[in-house]
């Protein structure tokens, strides 16, 4: 006789097809990567606090080419330890690390040490690593159908900790920084203990999708090797570098054209702070992503994934971008460039956030901890970096608004052949995206 759905499951099938028993499993790693952000959230308090009154807000500029020189040196280490222990111990391990980091800084800090850049630096790798990580073990443990139809519910936990993070800064801005350091050292053993707890049950349930290496190292060959002598691999690095350059040079064309608002708003005495202004604004349209991308992700992921699987999602966002930059071109007006970065926002941290993990679901368990680790770190970042030098020579050409947009249109276009050419490669690994069947 088939097992019946418990009342946790049918109401968790609102979002997604939720199986008999999946429920509590599933609503546990939805509140890990829900307490992962939402810790993360508050060393975000604790980093612009350091970083404005030490360092400077330009210091931002070079954040993302010392994230990716440190990610060069962290993905080996990753690799090394991998090689030589099994999950649990790999994801303890490298937690502890990051909680020894913060009593470590805030030590330093208590005794007047300057740490703003390098804990900036560092943050920006914590966020990028521990998110990986947390993913790899999710693809780890569900099978290539199950993690289709559970993911969508799993990235809600994560919508839910960036809607919290929105709350962070009011609710400890006036609290030490390195009492919030301890206070995240300890908060981090949270999310450990859950997976731990994910790990026994979805063991004892029989539903590992890889319980019989879990035991078993990881893997030897660390993350650029493998992303460099694997085809698939590397598309998908190549697909973070180049949706996350797009992204970041919208960011900045939104940047701009909330600069140019302001002082036209102070110019016709709407307003005289012109900080204040910004704020509101730059707030404004990061409040609309955070409720949209919720409600995408609550409601539309996997939807999308039953109708027209993992590989139709990976189109949906660039040609959205492609419309919205063709867009852009003619009419480069702050409305439309904001509606666009909302819709291109919320719909990168909802479905095409959720596709990129599901497109390691079924990878090998050397690909899921090793090359995600450098995909996520080095490679995302690699995207900033781009970006910067494409600012950079912008300006120095005196670009608009306009041809700034239509480089983006020009890159979304490689954005397509990249999706084009993932799709061949997962389709190899998996012939027919079909439901897995019901125990």
């Amino acid at each position: 006789m088939a097992e019946q759905k418990s009342v946790l499951d049918r109401a968790l099938s609102v979002i997604t097809d939720v199986r008999a028993g999946e429920g509590v499993g599933a609503l546990i790693l939805a509140v890990n990567i829900f307490s992962v952000l939402t810790f993360y959230s508050v060393l975000k308090v604790i980093r612009d606090a350091l970083i404005l009154t030490q360092g400077g807000a330009e210091v931002k500029s070079y954040s993302a080419a010392g994230q990716a020189i440190l990610a060069l040196a962290f993905v080996p280490a990753y690799a090394f330890v991998a090689a030589r222990v099994d999950r649990m111990r790999l994801i303890t391990i490298v937690t502890l690390f990051f909680a020894l980091n913060l009593v470590a800084f805030a030590v330093l800090g208590l005794s007047g040490v300057q740490i703003a850049i390098v804990f900036f630096v560092w943050t920006g790798l914590f966020s990028l690593v521990m998110v990986a990580q947390f993913w790899a073990f999710a693809n780890d443990v569900f099978t290539p159908d199950r993690g289709k139809r559970l993911f969508p519910l799993v990235g809600v936990g994560q919508s839910l900790g960036g809607v919290a993070g929105a709350y962070a800064g009011v609710v400890f801005s006036r609290v030490s920084p390195f009492s919030l350091m301890l206070f995240a050292a300890g908060g981090l053993l949270l999310p450990l203990g859950l997976t731990f707890l994910a790990n026994r049950r979805e063991r004892d349930a029989g539903r590992d999708a890889a319980a019989a290496a879990a035991d078993a190292p990881v893997g030897r060959r660390n993350g650029f090797r493998l992303v460099f002598s694997d085809r698939y691999l590397f598309l998908i690095a190549m697909l973070f570098v180049v949706l996350n350059l797009v992204n970041t040079l919208g960011g900045f064309l939104l940047d701009r054209l909330i600069v140019e608002e302001s002082l036209r708003q102070v110019a016709a005495g709407l307003g005289t702070d012109q900080r204040e202004i910004v704020s509101r604004l730059s707030g404004g349209v990061q409040l609309s992503v955070n409720i949209l991308g919720f409600l995408l992700q609550t409601f539309a992921v996997s939807r999308i994934f039953k109708l027209i699987g993992v590989r139709g999602a990976l189109f949906i966002l660039p040609i959205l971008a492609l419309g919205s930059y063709g867009m852009i071109t003619f009419l480069p007006i702050f409305a439309v460039v904001r509606i666009a970065k909302i819709l291109e926002n919320s719909t990168d941290y909802s479905i095409q956030q959720t596709t990129r993990h599901a497109l390691f679901l079924p990878t090998s368990r050397e690909a899921k901890y090793n090359a995600k680790q450098a995909i996520e770190s080095f490679f995302w970042r690699a995207g900033d970096l781009l970006q910067a030098g494409v600012v950079f020579v912008g300006a120095s050409l005196a670009f608009t608004i306009s041809q700034f947009a239509a480089v983006n249109v020009v890159l979304v276009l490689v954005w397509l052949v990249i999706v084009v050419a993932i799709v061949r490669e997962h389709r190899k690994l998996v012939p027919v995206e079909s439901q897995d069947k019901a125990a």
